[in-house]
């Protein structure tokens, strides 16, 4: 559901992303405020899109159903708040499954929405966009990691001398790994030994990109600021805090040191699925999942050991409705 914006209505008109991804389908409806956005409404699901392409390269029907019953929701709540201008995209499930186009066209149908299935680049691009405001003038490099359900995303870029600027993607990479198929791969219970193995896997797949783009001797000095954003990294941040409950804003902005990723990702490699499910900031939608992400953002940390990271819950969402608001002139570019 794309519609153009009565120019009369502009900077008033109520604007909606959707982001669905392998795991997640996520939706922000906001409002041009300040120079940037107010949120008038979310709404996030758990629908498992990618469930079992691990084992097929097609995307099961009852994900799909799951799936499709949440974009109805994305698409009810667009009416109610008379959404103008939306955009819908969809990440790794989309892009790998041959039944890909297919299920995109079945949404539209469903659910009123049109999505397009963008490439691993413009990804990383808008996931940077929208985490924009949490970068700082004092280093001119960033790492940003966005751990999703598919695949993981790296981001190298060059940080813009002005807040409201944009950063300049040096290069990015995309990995097929992500939390739901290394679940499926190795198992939710998965032991210690597990989990280093998955570590040592990722950590040799960056080797090449870090030689390639001199990551870690900007890091020995000292020029790079991270962030990480993902549901790994909102969560560890949440235990890192000792929250009783998920509070978004006391974990966006917050800091992760590598020293304490690694610790919570070992105590957790130690847990079953049942007592992870238990820890605050985790519960039973997150819990089979955490520990793939964990070990993925564990092996980031020992290549790239930048100290502290800047966790960022925000991201592709943000990064839609700053782009559409830019195309409209209410934001800057």
């Amino acid at each position: 559901m794309t519609v153009l914006v009565d120019p009369g209505r502009r900077g008033r008109a109520p604007y909606a992303a959707i982001d669905l991804g392998t795991n997640n389908c996520r939706m922000l409806v906001a409002r041009p405020a300040g120079g940037g956005f107010e949120v008038v409404d979310a709404f996030s699901r758990v629908v498992r899109l990618g469930e079992g392409m691990s084992e097929s390269e097609y995307l099961r029907e009852e994900a799909i159903d799951r799936t499709l019953a949440a974009l109805r929701v994305c698409g009810r709540k667009m009416q109610r708040h008379k959404v103008l201008r939306a955009r819908g995209v969809a990440t790794e499930a989309c892009r790998r499954a041959r039944n890909g186009s297919a299920f995109l066209q079945s949404a539209e149908a469903a659910a009123g929405i049109a999505l397009e299935a963008i490439g691993p680049r413009e990804e990383a691009a808008l996931a940077l966009s929208g985490c924009r405001s949490l970068l700082t003038p004092e280093c001119d490099r960033g790492l940003l990691v966005d751990i999703g359900g598919g695949s993981t995303e790296v981001v190298w870029f060059r940080v813009a001398a002005r807040p409201d600027s944009a950063a300049e993607i040096l290069a990015s990479l995309s990995l097929p790994l992500g939390v739901v198929g290394l679940t499926e791969q190795s198992g939710a219970d998965a032991s210690l030994a597990a989990f280093e193995r998955v570590q040592d896997e990722i950590a040799v797949r960056l080797q090449a990109f870090d030689g390639a783009h001199g990551i870690g001797r900007a890091i020995e000095r000292g020029r790079v600021q991270a962030l990480g954003t993902s549901g790994t990294v909102t969560t560890l941040a949440g235990l890192s805090l000792g929250l009783a409950n998920y509070d978004r804003s006391r974990v966006d902005g917050a800091q992760l040191s590598c020293g304490e990723i690694e610790r919570i990702s070992r105590r957790l490699a130690t847990m079953t699925v049942a007592k992870r499910a238990q820890l605050p900031c985790v519960g039973a939608a997150r819990a089979d999942l955490l520990l793939s992400g964990c070990a993925i953002l564990s092996a980031i940390c020992r290549v790239w050991p930048v100290g502290r990271w800047v966790v960022a819950d925000r991201g592709l969402r943000e990064g839609i409705l700053l782009e559409l608001m830019a195309a409209d002139g209410l934001v800057a570019a």
